[in-house]
């Protein structure tokens, strides 16, 4: 029988910033963060490093994140809210937009058109070191309600996907995203296959509306 991987209890932040003062020290974190990373790489990357860099102290940085797999944690989940964000701005709460349009939108942000915040394949080889199920459970719900929203806001769409086919929609393009990363497509295949994505998502949906003529 195999081991259960479990992430040590320095893989997880301990505090979310707040105050607009704390949020901004945390995202100079985050930036230097990625900084260090494009350039030395996660091997060459240490939280001291992060610290003096981004000009906080080192105590600040513990209060927040007592390990680099702890302010990795944390920043997988900012570039999460920073899309889910986007969506819900550019998909589900714009105006004036067809139901068509909203999803093309929802889709080609999922699918990583627009590059919100730096994310790099070899983070996904991280993910048992920082992540438990219960962590993933918790994505797959925010981004199924993040696809309920914007389907909501299809107030035009005669017919509604049931929670199977949201599923289903979400499966395909979130898990096409994550291994058309491990792929690493360049930037004219992630546009195809974005592209693809967004044809056969509008299909099924107006599949619903012919079969209810």
């Amino acid at each position: 029988m195999g081991s259960k991987i479990t992430p040590a209890p320095r893989a997880k932040p301990l505090k979310r910033p707040t105050q607009a003062r704390a949020r901004f020290t945390v995202q100079a974190i985050f930036d230097t963060y990625v900084r260090i990373w494009q350039r030395d790489g996660w091997a060459g990357l240490t939280t001291r490093a992060v610290a003096l860099e981004a000009g906080v102290a080192v105590g600040t940085l513990y209060e927040y994140f007592p390990s680099k797999e702890a302010l990795h944690s944390a920043y997988v989940r900012h570039c999460m809210e920073t899309l889910i964000s986007a969506v819900d701005e550019q998909a589900v709460q714009a105006s004036g937009l067809d139901w068509q349009q909203r999803v093309a939108r929802a889709v080609g942000l999922l699918c990583g058109l627009q590059e919100l915040s730096w994310f790099h394949p070899d983070m996904l080889a991280l993910e048992p070191r920082v992540a438990e199920q219960k962590h993933q459970q918790r994505a797959w719900a925010e981004f199924l309600a993040l696809w309920r929203r914007l389907f909501d806001a299809c107030n035009d769409l005669p017919v509604k996907p049931d929670d199977h086919l949201i599923e289903a929609l979400h499966l395909a393009v979130w898990g096409g995203r994550r291994y058309a990363m491990q792929l690493r497509l360049d930037a004219a295949q992630l546009r195809q296959w974005a592209a693809e994505m967004e044809t056969m998502c509008l299909a099924r949906l107006a599949s619903l509306n012919h079969c209810s003529d």
